[in-house]
């Protein structure tokens, strides 16, 4: 009887196991569950890398956030972050703060500034498309275009 429950349970761990997927995880599927921290994406002019790894690091600094995406398009630069759970009450004012150290730091920059967990799914999926080839930068930049136009309508 015992040996009986005992196949079953090993079927069932065999089944299982044939089940599964071997494909590597992406960081959008994950994006919202785990810290991601994904590398800054630079669409249109790549000399602006150094910059936009400082605009990360400058925003990663702030103890109430957990995990920021930056991508800079040809006008615009997104900021995407999130906050940790106990701060979620206080998220006007960490915008706020975040985008006055952006402004008064990075003058010629125009931000758009975000903590909604759909627009860092989005901008975690640009960066996906980017790192593939048949991604050109205008299909990038209308999308990057769209998700900046995203957050402005939620605002």
């Amino acid at each position: 009887m015992i040996t009986f429950y005992r196949f079953i349970l090993f079927a069932c761990l065999i089944l299982l196991s044939a089940c599964s997927n071997n494909e590597p995880v992406k960081d959008s599927q994950l994006a919202l569950m785990k810290t991601t921290n994904p590398k800054p994406v630079i669409i249109s002019n790549k000399k602006h890398s150094d910059r936009v790894e400082e605009i990360k690091k400058d925003v990663s600094s702030h103890p109430e956030l957990y995990d920021v995406a930056v991508v800079k398009g040809k006008k615009d630069t997104l900021v995407v972050y999130k906050v940790k759970h106990l701060h979620r009450f206080r998220m006007k004012a960490i915008e706020k703060n975040v985008n006055k150290m952006l402004e008064e730091k990075y003058p010629k920059e125009n931000f758009t500034v975000s903590s909604d967990y759909k627009v860092f799914l989005e901008a975690v999926r640009l960066k996906e498309h980017i790192k593939s080839s048949d991604f050109s930068d205008q299909k990038a930049e209308k999308r990057f275009n769209e998700i900046v136009k995203m957050t402005e309508d939620m605002k």
